[in-house]
């Protein structure tokens, strides 16, 4: 017994020796909780929108104050004219614009009805209908405080309109961020793996003392992957185009520049994962754990990040999936340009610059 009890004190003594086992058994749970426990939500906070007010009188001012008091809600621009209206949308920095009608405050005393008109950024169907259901609520409860005690019942009444999805197809959601894991699987953790297996086997040293240099080994290593991601991308334009009938508003071309920028990028992460990785399973733990969870629900795919706290908030900007589901519901729902994009393609060429660069220097130290 003594001995069999000195075996599981041995097997402790290892575990709480082996901080990468304790990462596991006690750092990754905690992690999971806090992320998934504050990132999966489909409420709606701090959400930014536009005002529209063609009839500046109090009542909509006393209806704007009481939308931008409520926690649901940012007002971050005031347009002057419905022509704005789009380009606002297409530049990606409100989800809504709230559109109150001429003479809004003598309609509601003369005809006791007045009209808001809702327009959402439906390229995410589940915050547009969550975005007019609480600004129907806040309408609803401002009338009913408007109604109390007056002998006339007054009516507000909100008309929703969905810009770039007016069916509210959940697809046109779910394409753009598959792609992204596909890209993203295909490239980051397909290359990691493949580099880390040659370090396993030890033949990476051997390749490296080829005629070949050392970034052309790395090259060669990594040109089927960008040829098989570009095939995958290319079937799920093709599956959205004929199958799900999701249409592509801007440049093909852009579309496909912008693909394979986010696939070198992923590819660039890739090789940063392996000259960390000593085995094919450390590759894989890394890739899964610090890339597929953070694309999942850091990247704006399913959740929106405006409604999460602000570490996780600013924690999504190094997540280069999110900027490339931006561009890419801007180019295939939103139809927009380079114009619009040159933010978020900037972006993801400095993340791939880095990224590469950091690899390059770590493979040096190896090598030295």
């Amino acid at each position: 017994m003594k001995r069999f009890i000195g075996f599981i004190q041995k097997e402790f003594y290892h575990i709480l020796r082996d901080r990468r086992s304790l990462f596991i058994l006690f750092g990754m749970p905690i992690a999971q909780v806090l992320l998934f426990g504050f990132a999966i939500t489909n409420e709606i906070n701090n959400v930014d929108i536009a005002i529209l007010d063609h009839s500046k009188d109090a009542t909509t001012k006393e209806i704007i104050s009481k939308i931008a008091a409520s926690k649901y809600f940012s007002i971050k621009q005031v347009i002057d004219n419905e022509a704005a209206i789009a380009t606002a949308f297409k530049k990606g920095h409100i989800k809504a614009v709230l559109n109150f009608e001429n003479d809004f405050s003598k309609k509601l005393i003369s005809e006791n009805k007045a009209t808001i008109q809702i327009l959402t950024d439906a390229t995410d169907p589940n915050t547009a209908n969550t975005i007019s259901n609480y600004t129907a609520s806040i309408l609803k409860n401002y009338q009913e405080d408007l109604n109390k005690g007056a002998t006339l019942s007054y009516q507000i009444v909100p008309k929703t309109r969905l810009a770039y999805n007016p069916e509210l197809k959940s697809v046109f959601m779910f394409v753009p961020g598959v792609m992204t894991v596909i890209l993203m699987l295909v490239s980051a953790m397909m290359t990691s793996i493949s580099i880390t297996r040659e370090k396993e086997l030890g033949t990476m040293e051997i390749l490296l003392v080829s005629p070949l240099k050392p970034f052309q080994v790395i090259i060669g290593k990594v040109v089927p992957y960008i040829l098989l991601a570009v095939i995958n991308a290319i079937i799920i334009i093709l599956l959205s185009l004929f199958v799900f009938k999701m249409p592509v508003q801007g440049s093909f071309f852009l579309l496909g520049a912008e693909s394979i920028l986010f696939i070198i990028n992923a590819l660039s992460l890739g090789i940063l994962i392996s000259t960390i990785s000593t085995s094919q399973q450390t590759a894989m733990m890394i890739s899964l754990m610090g890339l597929m969870l953070p694309v999942i629900l850091l990247s704006g795919f399913i959740f929106p990040i405006s409604s999460m706290p602000l570490p996780l908030q600013l924690l999504s900007h190094i997540i280069p999936a999110k900027w490339f589901i931006i561009i890419i519901k801007g180019i295939m729902l939103k139809g927009v340009g380079i114009e619009y994009l040159w933010k978020e393609t900037l972006i993801l060429i400095g993340m791939t610059l880095f990224f590469i660069a950091l690899s390059i220097k770590k493979y040096k130290i190896r090598l030295e």
